[in-house]
Protein backbone atom coordinates (compact mmCIF):
# COMPACT_ATOMS: atom_id res chain seq x y z
CA UNK A 1 0.00 0.00 0.00
CA UNK A 2 1.60 3.37 -1.23
CA UNK A 3 -1.02 5.84 -0.96
CA UNK A 4 1.30 8.34 -2.34
CA UNK A 5 3.55 6.90 0.61
CA UNK A 6 7.05 5.79 -0.03
CA UNK A 7 9.04 2.28 1.45
CA UNK A 8 11.88 3.60 2.98
CA UNK A 9 13.01 6.34 5.10
CA UNK A 10 15.78 6.93 2.44
CA UNK A 11 12.95 7.68 -0.37
CA UNK A 12 10.67 9.40 1.68
CA UNK A 13 13.35 11.86 2.72
CA UNK A 14 14.01 12.10 -0.99
CA UNK A 15 9.83 12.63 -1.86
CA UNK A 16 7.60 13.62 0.58
CA UNK A 17 8.89 14.79 4.18
CA UNK A 18 6.04 13.37 5.74
CA UNK A 19 5.91 9.99 4.45
CA UNK A 20 5.86 6.81 6.20
CA UNK A 21 6.47 3.34 5.64
CA UNK A 22 3.49 1.34 4.99
CA UNK A 23 1.85 -2.43 4.59
CA UNK A 24 2.06 -5.42 5.91
CA UNK A 25 1.05 -8.90 4.61
CA UNK A 26 1.62 -12.19 6.34
CA UNK A 27 1.46 -15.70 4.94
CA UNK A 28 0.35 -19.22 6.27
CA UNK A 29 0.86 -21.99 3.87
CA UNK A 30 -1.90 -24.93 4.00
CA UNK A 31 0.27 -27.32 5.87
CA UNK A 32 1.54 -24.46 8.55
CA UNK A 33 -2.38 -23.83 9.85
CA UNK A 34 -4.60 -25.88 12.47
CA UNK A 35 -7.16 -26.26 10.11
CA UNK A 36 -5.23 -26.70 6.70
CA UNK A 37 -6.43 -23.16 5.54
CA UNK A 38 -4.29 -21.05 3.27
CA UNK A 39 -4.02 -17.92 5.30
CA UNK A 40 -2.94 -14.60 4.31
CA UNK A 41 -3.46 -11.03 5.61
CA UNK A 42 -2.91 -7.13 5.05
CA UNK A 43 -2.75 -4.10 6.57
CA UNK A 44 -3.83 -1.37 3.72
CA UNK A 45 -1.46 1.43 5.64
CA UNK A 46 -2.10 5.12 4.54
CA UNK A 47 -2.81 8.62 6.74
CA UNK A 48 -4.86 9.53 3.46
CA UNK A 49 -6.79 5.99 3.05
CA UNK A 50 -10.55 5.85 3.98
CA UNK A 51 -11.25 2.50 5.37
CA UNK A 52 -14.49 0.83 3.21
CA UNK A 53 -14.93 -2.58 1.27
CA UNK A 54 -14.85 -2.46 -2.47
CA UNK A 55 -17.30 -4.94 -4.42
CA UNK A 56 -17.82 -5.24 -8.28
CA UNK A 57 -20.73 -7.50 -9.87
CA UNK A 58 -20.13 -10.39 -12.26
CA UNK A 59 -20.49 -8.94 -15.16
CA UNK A 60 -20.49 -10.16 -19.33
CA UNK A 61 -18.93 -7.42 -21.72
CA UNK A 62 -19.73 -7.48 -25.70
CA UNK A 63 -17.07 -7.49 -28.09
CA UNK A 64 -14.72 -4.51 -28.13
CA UNK A 65 -15.52 -3.47 -24.99
CA UNK A 66 -13.10 -1.28 -23.05
CA UNK A 67 -12.18 -0.69 -19.57
CA UNK A 68 -11.10 2.39 -18.07
CA UNK A 69 -7.99 2.54 -15.41
CA UNK A 70 -7.59 4.93 -12.74
CA UNK A 71 -4.99 5.37 -10.57
CA UNK A 72 -6.05 3.51 -6.81
CA UNK A 73 -4.24 5.83 -5.01
CA UNK A 74 -5.18 9.27 -6.46
CA UNK A 75 -8.15 8.69 -8.60
CA UNK A 76 -5.65 9.76 -11.66
CA UNK A 77 -7.56 8.22 -14.74
CA UNK A 78 -4.86 5.99 -16.43
CA UNK A 79 -6.11 5.07 -20.01
CA UNK A 80 -8.37 2.06 -21.07
CA UNK A 81 -7.85 -1.18 -21.90
CA UNK A 82 -9.89 -4.33 -23.64
CA UNK A 83 -12.29 -5.71 -21.24
CA UNK A 84 -12.82 -9.49 -21.22
CA UNK A 85 -15.56 -11.40 -22.11
CA UNK A 86 -16.68 -12.17 -18.41
CA UNK A 87 -15.28 -10.89 -15.22
CA UNK A 88 -15.80 -12.47 -11.57
CA UNK A 89 -17.50 -10.79 -8.67
CA UNK A 90 -15.16 -9.64 -6.27
CA UNK A 91 -15.53 -8.07 -2.79
CA UNK A 92 -12.79 -6.40 -1.24
CA UNK A 93 -9.34 -8.34 -2.08
CA UNK A 94 -10.59 -11.29 -2.93
CA UNK A 95 -13.33 -12.54 -5.53
CA UNK A 96 -16.11 -15.26 -5.77
CA UNK A 97 -13.44 -18.48 -6.12
CA UNK A 98 -11.60 -17.97 -3.17
CA UNK A 99 -8.35 -15.74 -4.83
CA UNK A 100 -6.98 -13.23 -2.77
CA UNK A 101 -4.52 -10.69 -3.58
CA UNK A 102 -2.93 -8.03 -1.68
CA UNK A 103 0.84 -6.35 -2.14
CA UNK A 104 2.95 -3.95 0.25
CA UNK A 105 5.57 -0.81 -1.56
CA UNK A 106 8.89 -1.16 -1.48
CA UNK A 107 9.72 1.60 -3.82
CA UNK A 108 13.21 0.68 -5.12
CA UNK A 109 15.13 2.09 -7.97
CA UNK A 110 13.37 5.44 -8.75
CA UNK A 111 14.88 5.50 -12.53
CA UNK A 112 12.82 2.38 -13.30
CA UNK A 113 8.81 4.41 -12.71
CA UNK A 114 7.73 4.05 -16.41
CA UNK A 115 5.59 7.07 -16.25
CA UNK A 116 3.89 6.12 -19.67
CA UNK A 117 2.76 2.99 -17.58
CA UNK A 118 -1.02 2.68 -17.50
CA UNK A 119 -1.78 -0.12 -14.69
CA UNK A 120 -0.44 1.09 -11.37
CA UNK A 121 -0.70 -1.68 -8.22
CA UNK A 122 -4.07 -1.23 -7.19
CA UNK A 123 -5.73 -1.47 -10.89
CA UNK A 124 -3.46 -4.46 -11.15
CA UNK A 125 -5.08 -6.18 -8.16
CA UNK A 126 -8.66 -5.78 -8.89
CA UNK A 127 -8.14 -6.41 -12.53
CA UNK A 128 -6.93 -9.68 -11.77
CA UNK A 129 -9.27 -10.23 -9.24
CA UNK A 130 -11.95 -9.73 -12.08
CA UNK A 131 -10.30 -12.20 -13.99
CA UNK A 132 -8.49 -15.21 -12.50
CA UNK A 133 -9.54 -18.08 -11.06
CA UNK A 134 -6.31 -19.31 -8.93
CA UNK A 135 -2.81 -17.94 -7.97
CA UNK A 136 -1.25 -19.52 -11.05
CA UNK A 137 -3.86 -17.64 -13.57
CA UNK A 138 -3.32 -14.42 -11.45
CA UNK A 139 0.23 -14.44 -11.77
CA UNK A 140 0.01 -15.01 -15.50
CA UNK A 141 -2.80 -12.25 -15.47
CA UNK A 142 -0.46 -9.58 -13.90
CA UNK A 143 2.44 -9.91 -15.57
CA UNK A 144 0.58 -10.14 -18.74
CA UNK A 145 -1.22 -6.95 -17.97
CA UNK A 146 1.95 -4.95 -17.72
CA UNK A 147 3.52 -6.64 -20.20
CA UNK A 148 0.90 -5.29 -22.79
CA UNK A 149 -0.16 -1.88 -21.08
CA UNK A 150 3.09 -0.79 -19.01
CA UNK A 151 3.60 -0.61 -15.50
CA UNK A 152 3.06 2.87 -13.64
CA UNK A 153 3.75 1.58 -9.88
CA UNK A 154 7.43 1.81 -8.52
CA UNK A 155 8.23 -1.90 -6.78
CA UNK A 156 5.59 -4.03 -5.50
CA UNK A 157 5.45 -7.04 -3.33
CA UNK A 158 2.01 -8.75 -3.74
CA UNK A 159 0.83 -11.61 -2.12
CA UNK A 160 -1.33 -13.88 -4.06
CA UNK A 161 -3.25 -17.09 -2.89
CA UNK A 162 -5.93 -19.60 -3.47
CA UNK A 163 -7.72 -22.28 -1.51
CA UNK A 164 -5.15 -24.68 -1.84
CA UNK A 165 -1.37 -22.43 -1.97
CA UNK A 166 0.54 -19.02 -1.54
CA UNK A 167 2.77 -16.98 -4.07
CA UNK A 168 5.03 -13.94 -3.48
CA UNK A 169 5.21 -11.78 -6.78
CA UNK A 170 7.96 -9.11 -6.53
CA UNK A 171 7.61 -6.66 -9.77
CA UNK A 172 9.03 -3.22 -10.64
CA UNK A 173 9.27 -1.62 -13.84
CA UNK A 174 11.98 -0.32 -16.60
CA UNK A 175 11.71 3.06 -16.42
CA UNK A 176 10.31 3.39 -19.96
CA UNK A 177 13.18 1.34 -21.78
CA UNK A 178 10.47 -0.89 -22.82
CA UNK A 179 6.85 -1.84 -22.00
CA UNK A 180 5.97 -3.95 -18.82
CA UNK A 181 8.25 -5.17 -16.04
CA UNK A 182 11.05 -7.41 -14.20
CA UNK A 183 9.86 -10.17 -11.83
CA UNK A 184 9.82 -13.12 -10.13
CA UNK A 185 7.20 -15.23 -8.05
CA UNK A 186 8.04 -17.98 -5.91
CA UNK A 187 5.48 -20.53 -4.31
CA UNK A 188 5.62 -20.62 -0.24
CA UNK A 189 5.89 -24.13 1.05
CA UNK A 190 3.01 -25.67 2.30
CA UNK A 191 4.27 -26.10 5.83
CA UNK A 192 6.19 -22.67 6.27
CA UNK A 193 5.00 -19.22 6.75
CA UNK A 194 6.02 -15.92 5.50
CA UNK A 195 5.33 -12.38 4.68
CA UNK A 196 6.50 -8.97 3.36
CA UNK A 197 6.37 -5.50 4.65
CA UNK A 198 7.86 -2.68 2.25
CA UNK A 199 11.34 -3.93 1.24
CA UNK A 200 11.75 -6.70 -1.89
CA UNK A 201 12.14 -9.85 0.23
CA UNK A 202 13.00 -12.55 -2.96
CA UNK A 203 16.90 -12.78 -3.04
CA UNK A 204 18.09 -16.27 -4.78
CA UNK A 205 15.58 -18.01 -6.30
CA UNK A 206 15.38 -21.04 -8.40
CA UNK A 207 16.34 -20.96 -12.25
CA UNK A 208 14.58 -23.86 -13.49
CA UNK A 209 11.79 -25.11 -10.78
CA UNK A 210 8.85 -23.97 -13.29
CA UNK A 211 6.25 -25.90 -10.06
CA UNK A 212 7.69 -23.35 -7.56
CA UNK A 213 9.06 -20.54 -9.21
CA UNK A 214 8.15 -18.27 -11.94
CA UNK A 215 9.92 -14.83 -13.33
CA UNK A 216 10.73 -12.55 -16.19
CA UNK A 217 13.33 -13.62 -19.32
CA UNK A 218 15.10 -10.35 -18.64
CA UNK A 219 14.79 -10.34 -14.74
CA UNK A 220 18.52 -10.90 -14.89
CA UNK A 221 20.05 -9.63 -17.94
CA UNK A 222 18.20 -6.43 -17.58
CA UNK A 223 19.71 -5.69 -13.79
CA UNK A 224 23.00 -6.48 -15.91
CA UNK A 225 22.11 -4.26 -18.95
CA UNK A 226 21.43 -1.17 -15.89
CA UNK A 227 24.70 -2.01 -13.85
CA UNK A 228 23.04 -3.12 -11.14
CA UNK A 229 24.54 -6.61 -11.14
CA UNK A 230 27.71 -8.43 -12.60
CA UNK A 231 27.85 -11.57 -10.96
CA UNK A 232 26.88 -15.41 -11.82
CA UNK A 233 23.53 -15.77 -12.60
CA UNK A 234 22.53 -18.66 -9.60
CA UNK A 235 23.92 -15.51 -7.45
CA UNK A 236 21.79 -13.09 -8.79
CA UNK A 237 19.53 -11.29 -5.54
CA UNK A 238 15.93 -9.63 -6.69
CA UNK A 239 16.18 -7.72 -3.67
CA UNK A 240 19.47 -6.42 -3.55
CA UNK A 241 19.66 -5.05 -7.06
CA UNK A 242 16.07 -3.82 -7.39
CA UNK A 243 15.41 -2.88 -4.31
CA UNK A 244 17.20 0.37 -1.67
CA UNK A 245 18.15 -0.56 1.16
CA UNK A 246 18.97 1.80 4.48
CA UNK A 247 18.46 1.03 7.69
CA UNK A 248 15.54 2.25 8.46
CA UNK A 249 14.07 0.33 5.86
CA UNK A 250 15.53 -2.97 7.17
CA UNK A 251 14.43 -2.18 11.32
CA UNK A 252 11.09 -1.07 9.64
CA UNK A 253 10.22 -3.07 7.36
CA UNK A 254 11.78 -6.52 7.33
CA UNK A 255 11.66 -6.17 11.19
CA UNK A 256 7.54 -6.15 11.15
CA UNK A 257 8.32 -9.70 9.24
CA UNK A 258 10.82 -10.90 11.98
CA UNK A 259 7.96 -9.74 14.54
CA UNK A 260 5.76 -13.03 12.89
CA UNK A 261 8.64 -15.28 12.73
CA UNK A 262 9.70 -14.66 15.99
CA UNK A 263 6.68 -15.46 17.67
CA UNK A 264 6.07 -18.96 16.12
CA UNK A 265 9.91 -20.53 15.26
CA UNK A 266 12.96 -20.41 17.63
CA UNK A 267 16.25 -19.14 17.08
CA UNK A 268 15.49 -15.89 15.41
CA UNK A 269 17.77 -13.85 17.29
CA UNK A 270 20.33 -14.61 14.41
CA UNK A 271 18.91 -12.60 12.34
CA UNK A 272 18.68 -9.06 14.41
CA UNK A 273 21.95 -8.51 12.39
CA UNK A 274 20.07 -8.23 9.49
CA UNK A 275 17.03 -6.72 10.81
CA UNK A 276 19.10 -3.84 12.43
CA UNK A 277 21.73 -3.53 10.12
CA UNK A 278 21.56 -5.42 6.62
CA UNK A 279 24.49 -7.49 8.00
CA UNK A 280 25.03 -11.10 8.58
CA UNK A 281 22.64 -13.69 7.49
CA UNK A 282 19.78 -12.53 4.77
CA UNK A 283 16.28 -13.23 6.60
CA UNK A 284 14.87 -16.41 4.62
CA UNK A 285 11.74 -15.87 2.66
CA UNK A 286 9.75 -18.21 4.60
CA UNK A 287 10.40 -20.73 7.93
CA UNK A 288 9.16 -23.56 9.52
CA UNK A 289 6.89 -22.56 12.52
CA UNK A 290 7.45 -24.76 15.42
CA UNK A 291 3.51 -24.94 15.79
CA UNK A 292 0.90 -24.68 13.26
CA UNK A 293 -0.91 -21.17 13.35
CA UNK A 294 -4.90 -20.37 13.11
CA UNK A 295 -6.99 -17.91 12.19
CA UNK A 296 -7.34 -16.08 15.47
CA UNK A 297 -3.42 -16.21 15.35
CA UNK A 298 -2.63 -14.19 12.74
CA UNK A 299 -5.72 -12.00 13.78
CA UNK A 300 -3.87 -11.08 16.92
CA UNK A 301 -0.33 -10.95 14.90
CA UNK A 302 -2.17 -7.76 13.24
CA UNK A 303 -2.41 -6.27 16.32
CA UNK A 304 1.23 -6.43 16.95
CA UNK A 305 3.40 -4.24 18.70
CA UNK A 306 6.70 -6.45 19.01
CA UNK A 307 5.39 -6.86 22.63
CA UNK A 308 8.38 -9.44 24.43
CA UNK A 309 10.66 -8.26 21.61
CA UNK A 310 14.28 -5.76 22.14
CA UNK A 311 11.73 -3.88 20.31
CA UNK A 312 8.79 -3.45 22.82
CA UNK A 313 7.03 -0.39 22.28
CA UNK A 314 5.57 -0.61 25.75
CA UNK A 315 8.52 -0.13 27.38
CA UNK A 316 10.86 2.54 26.47
CA UNK A 317 10.20 6.31 26.92
CA UNK A 318 8.20 6.97 23.94
CA UNK A 319 5.21 4.88 25.69
CA UNK A 320 4.76 7.76 27.72
CA UNK A 321 3.09 7.18 31.34
CA UNK A 322 0.28 4.82 29.50
CA UNK A 323 2.87 2.04 27.87
CA UNK A 324 1.59 3.10 24.54
CA UNK A 325 2.37 1.36 21.29
CA UNK A 326 2.17 4.44 19.20
CA UNK A 327 4.36 6.97 18.06
CA UNK A 328 3.30 9.77 16.12
CA UNK A 329 4.75 10.47 12.47
CA UNK A 330 7.45 11.49 11.57
CA UNK A 331 9.26 8.07 12.82
CA UNK A 332 12.72 9.46 12.82
CA UNK A 333 14.15 12.45 14.37
CA UNK A 334 17.63 13.98 14.95
CA UNK A 335 18.92 15.04 18.22
CA UNK A 336 22.62 16.69 18.47
CA UNK A 337 22.44 16.14 14.58
CA UNK A 338 22.37 12.28 15.05
CA UNK A 339 19.09 10.90 13.36
CA UNK A 340 17.18 8.17 15.64
CA UNK A 341 13.87 6.31 14.74
CA UNK A 342 11.53 4.75 16.44
CA UNK A 343 9.53 1.54 15.86
CA UNK A 344 7.50 0.86 12.59
CA UNK A 345 5.13 -2.19 13.78
CA UNK A 346 2.64 -4.52 12.39
CA UNK A 347 -0.52 -2.50 14.08
CA UNK A 348 -0.43 1.36 13.51
CA UNK A 349 -3.09 4.05 13.52
CA UNK A 350 -3.09 4.67 10.26
CA UNK A 351 -4.28 1.49 8.92
CA UNK A 352 -7.25 2.13 6.70
CA UNK A 353 -8.76 -1.50 6.17
CA UNK A 354 -6.93 -4.93 7.07
CA UNK A 355 -8.09 -8.41 6.33
CA UNK A 356 -7.08 -11.96 7.34
CA UNK A 357 -8.09 -13.97 4.28
CA UNK A 358 -8.97 -17.86 5.50
CA UNK A 359 -9.13 -19.75 1.92
CA UNK A 360 -9.97 -23.76 2.23
CA UNK A 361 -10.94 -26.02 -0.13
CA UNK A 362 -12.51 -28.12 1.64
CA UNK A 363 -15.06 -25.38 3.13
CA UNK A 364 -18.51 -25.23 1.19
CA UNK A 365 -17.91 -23.70 -2.05
CA UNK A 366 -20.09 -20.36 -0.93
CA UNK A 367 -17.38 -20.19 2.52
CA UNK A 368 -14.31 -21.54 0.31
CA UNK A 369 -12.78 -17.49 1.21
CA UNK A 370 -13.53 -16.11 4.27
CA UNK A 371 -12.07 -12.90 4.12
CA UNK A 372 -12.05 -11.21 8.19
CA UNK A 373 -11.74 -7.71 7.41
CA UNK A 374 -11.74 -4.98 9.81
CA UNK A 375 -11.53 -0.78 9.08
CA UNK A 376 -8.61 1.39 11.28
CA UNK A 377 -6.12 -0.07 13.37
CA UNK A 378 -5.87 -3.61 13.69
CA UNK A 379 -5.29 -3.65 17.20
CA UNK A 380 -8.55 -2.24 17.93
CA UNK A 381 -10.88 -2.91 15.32
CA UNK A 382 -13.15 -6.02 15.18
CA UNK A 383 -12.91 -8.50 12.00
CA UNK A 384 -15.72 -9.46 10.27
CA UNK A 385 -16.22 -12.37 8.36
CA UNK A 386 -17.13 -11.71 4.81
CA UNK A 387 -17.88 -14.55 2.61
CA UNK A 388 -16.48 -15.13 -1.07
CA UNK A 389 -19.94 -15.07 -2.17
CA UNK A 390 -20.84 -12.16 -0.88
CA UNK A 391 -22.34 -9.33 -3.01
CA UNK A 392 -24.03 -7.06 -0.51
CA UNK A 393 -21.59 -4.94 1.12
CA UNK A 394 -22.95 -4.00 4.20
CA UNK A 395 -23.80 0.26 5.21
CA UNK A 396 -21.49 0.14 7.70
CA UNK A 397 -18.12 -0.83 5.27
CA UNK A 398 -20.07 1.12 2.39
CA UNK A 399 -18.27 3.55 0.46
CA UNK A 400 -20.31 6.48 0.51
CA UNK A 401 -20.80 6.26 4.24
CA UNK A 402 -18.75 9.55 5.26
CA UNK A 403 -15.15 9.77 4.20
CA UNK A 404 -12.16 11.17 5.73
CA UNK A 405 -13.13 14.90 6.31
CA UNK A 406 -17.01 13.58 7.16
CA UNK A 407 -17.85 11.92 9.76
CA UNK A 408 -20.82 9.55 9.83
CA UNK A 409 -22.03 7.86 13.42
CA UNK A 410 -23.12 4.68 11.58
CA UNK A 411 -19.49 3.59 9.63
CA UNK A 412 -17.08 1.13 10.97
CA UNK A 413 -14.54 3.21 10.20
CA UNK A 414 -15.52 6.19 12.14
CA UNK A 415 -16.78 4.43 15.36
CA UNK A 416 -13.73 2.33 15.34
CA UNK A 417 -11.49 5.74 15.47
CA UNK A 418 -13.96 7.05 18.05
CA UNK A 419 -12.68 4.03 20.40
CA UNK A 420 -9.37 3.84 19.15
CA UNK A 421 -8.51 7.82 19.05
CA UNK A 422 -9.68 7.87 22.94
CA UNK A 423 -7.35 5.17 23.97
CA UNK A 424 -3.80 5.97 22.17
CA UNK A 425 -2.77 8.19 25.23
CA UNK A 426 -3.85 6.65 28.19
CA UNK A 427 -3.73 3.46 26.61
CA UNK A 428 -2.60 0.90 29.19
CA UNK A 429 -5.93 1.88 30.99
CA UNK A 430 -8.41 1.61 28.54
CA UNK A 431 -7.25 -1.45 26.49
CA UNK A 432 -8.65 -3.68 28.77
CA UNK A 433 -12.11 -2.60 28.60
CA UNK A 434 -11.39 -2.36 24.91
CA UNK A 435 -10.62 -6.26 24.55
CA UNK A 436 -13.41 -6.91 26.22
CA UNK A 437 -15.74 -6.25 24.03
CA UNK A 438 -13.67 -6.89 21.14
CA UNK A 439 -12.80 -10.44 22.01
CA UNK A 440 -16.53 -10.99 23.01
CA UNK A 441 -17.52 -9.95 19.83
CA UNK A 442 -14.34 -12.30 17.74
CA UNK A 443 -15.61 -15.15 20.09
CA UNK A 444 -19.29 -14.79 19.27
CA UNK A 445 -17.99 -14.55 15.44
CA UNK A 446 -16.04 -17.81 15.25
CA UNK A 447 -18.52 -20.07 16.92
CA UNK A 448 -21.22 -18.39 14.52
CA UNK A 449 -18.66 -19.26 11.28
CA UNK A 450 -18.42 -23.09 12.47
CA UNK A 451 -21.96 -23.41 13.54
CA UNK A 452 -22.85 -21.90 9.25
CA UNK A 453 -19.53 -24.68 8.12
CA UNK A 454 -21.81 -27.13 9.64
CA UNK A 455 -24.80 -25.95 8.31
CA UNK A 456 -24.20 -24.59 4.57
CA UNK A 457 -23.39 -28.04 2.97
CA UNK A 458 -26.92 -28.96 3.49
CA UNK A 459 -28.59 -25.72 2.02
CA UNK A 460 -29.14 -24.71 -1.78
CA UNK A 461 -27.00 -22.59 -3.33
CA UNK A 462 -29.56 -19.72 -3.42
CA UNK A 463 -30.54 -20.38 0.70
CA UNK A 464 -26.55 -20.57 1.07
CA UNK A 465 -25.96 -17.09 -0.48
CA UNK A 466 -28.15 -15.63 1.56
CA UNK A 467 -27.75 -16.95 4.85
CA UNK A 468 -24.38 -16.02 4.24
CA UNK A 469 -24.58 -12.18 3.20
CA UNK A 470 -27.39 -11.78 5.93
CA UNK A 471 -24.55 -12.89 8.66
CA UNK A 472 -21.84 -10.36 7.29
CA UNK A 473 -24.32 -8.07 7.35
CA UNK A 474 -25.96 -8.47 10.77
CA UNK A 475 -22.38 -9.00 12.43
CA UNK A 476 -21.11 -5.67 11.02
CA UNK A 477 -24.53 -4.24 12.62
CA UNK A 478 -23.77 -6.27 15.93
CA UNK A 479 -20.18 -4.79 16.09
CA UNK A 480 -20.46 -0.89 15.16
CA UNK A 481 -23.60 -1.08 17.79
CA UNK A 482 -21.93 -2.09 20.51
CA UNK A 483 -18.29 -0.32 19.63
CA UNK A 484 -20.43 2.72 19.54
CA UNK A 485 -21.33 2.23 23.09
CA UNK A 486 -17.71 1.49 24.04
CA UNK A 487 -16.81 4.96 22.83
CA UNK A 488 -19.16 5.94 25.13
CA UNK A 489 -18.19 4.26 27.89
CA UNK A 490 -14.68 5.16 27.63
CA UNK A 491 -15.63 9.21 27.38
CA UNK A 492 -17.59 8.61 30.19
CA UNK A 493 -15.41 6.20 32.67
CA UNK A 494 -12.38 8.17 31.61
CA UNK A 495 -13.48 11.72 31.31
CA UNK A 496 -11.04 14.85 32.41
CA UNK A 497 -8.49 12.17 33.50
CA UNK A 498 -10.32 10.54 36.10
CA UNK A 499 -11.45 6.91 36.24
CA UNK A 500 -15.17 6.70 37.48
CA UNK A 501 -15.80 3.68 39.85
CA UNK A 502 -18.10 1.04 38.63
CA UNK A 503 -20.72 -1.62 40.56
CA UNK A 504 -22.25 -4.42 39.13
CA UNK A 505 -22.18 -3.03 35.67
CA UNK A 506 -23.16 0.56 36.18
CA UNK A 507 -21.18 3.41 37.30
CA UNK A 508 -21.57 3.83 40.77
CA UNK A 509 -23.96 6.87 42.83
CA UNK A 510 -24.47 7.16 46.12
CA UNK A 511 -27.68 6.64 48.12
CA UNK A 512 -29.01 9.89 46.79
CA UNK A 513 -28.10 9.02 43.22
CA UNK A 514 -25.41 11.35 42.79
CA UNK A 515 -22.21 10.15 41.28
CA UNK A 516 -19.22 9.12 44.00
CA UNK A 517 -16.24 10.91 44.20
CA UNK A 518 -14.00 9.02 41.02
CA UNK A 519 -10.21 7.44 41.29
CA UNK A 520 -7.21 9.27 40.42
CA UNK A 521 -4.68 6.73 38.82
CA UNK A 522 -2.29 9.41 37.90
CA UNK A 523 0.92 7.86 36.18
CA UNK A 524 3.21 4.91 35.94
CA UNK A 525 6.07 4.55 38.41
CA UNK A 526 8.55 5.11 35.95
CA UNK A 527 7.64 8.48 34.79
CA UNK A 528 7.13 10.00 38.16
CA UNK A 529 11.20 9.21 38.28
CA UNK A 530 11.63 10.51 34.65
CA UNK A 531 10.17 13.80 36.29
CA UNK A 532 12.91 13.58 39.17
CA UNK A 533 15.45 12.45 36.82
CA UNK A 534 14.98 15.42 34.42
CA UNK A 535 14.10 18.07 37.19
CA UNK A 536 16.03 17.10 40.16
CA UNK A 537 14.18 18.91 43.32
CA UNK A 538 12.64 21.38 41.76
CA UNK A 539 8.59 19.87 42.36
CA UNK A 540 10.55 18.71 45.56
CA UNK A 541 7.90 19.22 48.42
CA UNK A 542 9.49 19.85 51.72
CA UNK A 543 8.22 18.58 54.92
CA UNK A 544 6.61 21.95 56.29
CA UNK A 545 4.60 22.44 59.45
Amino acid sequence: MKRLLTATFAVATLLAPAAALACTSLIAGSGATTDGSVIVTYAADSHTLYGELYSQPAADHAPGAMRQVVEWDTGRPMGEIPEVAHTYATIGNMNEHGLAVVESTWGGRHELLDTAGIIDYGSLIYITLQRAKTAREAIDVMTSLVKQHGYASEGESFTIADPREAWILEMIGKGGRSKGAVWVARRVPDDCISGHANLARIHTFPLNDPENCLYSPDVISFAREMGYFDGKDEDFSFSRAYAVYDAGAMRGCDGRVWAYYNKYTPGMEQYLPWVLEAKGEVMPLWVKPEKKVSTRDLQWMMRDHFEDTPFDMTTDIGAGPYASPYRWRPLTFTVDSVEYTHERAIATQQTGFSLVAQLNEAHPEAMKGIMWFGVDDANTCVYIPVYNCVTNVPHEFAPGNGDLYNISWDSAFWVNNYVANQAYNRYSQMINDIRRVQVAEEDTLAAEVNDLLAAVPAMDATTAVKTLNDHTAAATSRYVGRYKKLGDYLLVKYLDGNVKKEKDGEFERNEYGMPVYPNFPGYDERYYRSIVDQTGRHFYLPDVK
